[in-house]
């Protein structure tokens, strides 16, 4: 089965900046067969002509008078069913020990941690391509060799590819910023109640009929995993 992956992230900056705005860093990816990828793009199209959405959504741009468009997208999201997936990490920055793990280098270890939100879901037999939201690298290898470990740690699937792409190109890119960023808002306490973007988070929740929480592995909807820098016994 040939499958696509839509990622991109939240608060990326985290491991290197000071002044932190938040405490969890996100890295989120949307899960799809490639057989559905221009149906789905051609429904949110058509769901972005109906309510006159310009060229570009995303969680930032979250609002009121666009509230009704986002709800329903995220029911759109929730109605694919298993058909279309979503998954993220959540990273505490604070126990990010770059010097030990990293070579004190953050942005070596975003890419450690971009690792660990796609190499759970990769199965045996099927055919990934993956599409990242660009991000301005100091290394421009960053990708090839995010490419080249997810090979190395999946002989018996083939990864086709890695690549990026710009967010205003992608509706499923777009899809992916708007989901990743509703997780960590709720996870980062970001929420201001009553505030628009408080009521969608409400509304998808009300839609998948659960909480946007860290899940188990199984969970196949929203899967929501909270990296343990603890250790387990």
């Amino acid at each position: 089965m040939k499958i696509d992956v839509y990622c991109d992230e939240a608060y990326p900056d985290l491991l290197s900046s000071e002044d932190k705005q938040a405490k969890y860093l996100f890295i989120g990816s949307l899960w799809l067969r490639t057989e559905d990828r221009e149906s789905y793009k051609q429904a949110i199209h058509d769901l972005r002509n109906e309510y006159k959405i310009g060229p570009e959504f995303k969680w930032n741009k979250v609002s009121p008078s666009k509230l009704d468009f986002y709800k329903r997208l995220v029911e759109w999201f929730v109605e694919q069913e298993e058909n279309l997936r979503f998954r993220c990490i959540a990273i505490d920055s604070g126990k990010v020990d770059l010097l030990k793990y990293h070579g004190n280098d953050q942005e070596l270890g975003f890419y450690k941690f971009y690792y660990q939100v796609l190499n759970q879901w990769i199965h045996e037999c099927n055919e990934y391509q993956i599409f990242c939201d660009y991000k301005s690298n100091r290394r421009r290898d960053r990708l090839q060799v995010l490419k080249r470990c997810l090979d190395y740690a999946n002989l018996s699937a083939t990864i086709s590819t890695v690549q990026a792409i710009k967010s205003e190109e992608s509706v499923l890119i777009q899809l992916a910023d708007l989901l990743v960023g509703i997780a960590s808002a709720k996870f980062n306490n970001k929420l201001i109640e009553g505030s628009s973007k408080a009521d969608l988070v409400e509304h998808l929740e009300s839609s998948l009929g659960k909480a946007i929480v860290p899940t188990g592995l199984c969970e196949k909807k929203f899967n929501f995993f909270r990296i343990n820098f603890s250790g387990v016994w």
